[in-house]
């Protein structure tokens, strides 16, 4: 049951990270930032700036079913997200960096979706595991 309730919790913080990055990088676009490497700088620099600030511990507990405190403390990452596709096309214009956002927040929200999809993977590699250790279904 460990197993189940860590693939939930690391959807959602995988799912929060990404819906983070992507309303970063629209923000910028809507700011009518374009992507350059003092931008993506800025980001790195950002995402340290978080690092550093993270909360020791799990301050926060579940809040409606979602672990709050692990997502806090792994929210330096949504700076670092936004920057890798920032790095490779650091020509983006306005549009372009809304329309990686855009792509961010669909992987994040298909990454939501698709938690059904990772839980019944681990029930079925779960049971057939348990099914190899007996002889003949005994």
């Amino acid at each position: 049951m460990e197993t189940e309730a860590a693939i939930r919790h690391g959807t959602m913080r995988v799912t929060a990270l990404l819906l983070v990055a992507a309303a970063l990088a629209i923000g910028l676009g809507v700011a009518g930032v374009g992507a350059s490497l003092p931008i993506v700088v800025a980001l790195l620099v950002l995402a340290a700036v978080l690092y550093a600030a993270r909360p020791d511990g799990n301050r926060l507990g579940p809040v409606a079913g979602v672990d709050v405190g692990g997502i806090v403390q792994s929210l330096w990452l949504a700076p670092l997200i936004t920057a890798l596709p920032l790095l490779v096309r650091l020509s983006a214009t306005p549009g372009e960096m809304q329309a990686i956002g855009g792509l961010l927040g669909l992987a994040g929200m298909a990454n939501y979706f698709l938690r059904p999809v990772y839980l019944l993977g681990y029930d079925l590699v779960s049971a057939v595991s348990e099914s190899a250790g007996r002889a003949n279904g005994r």
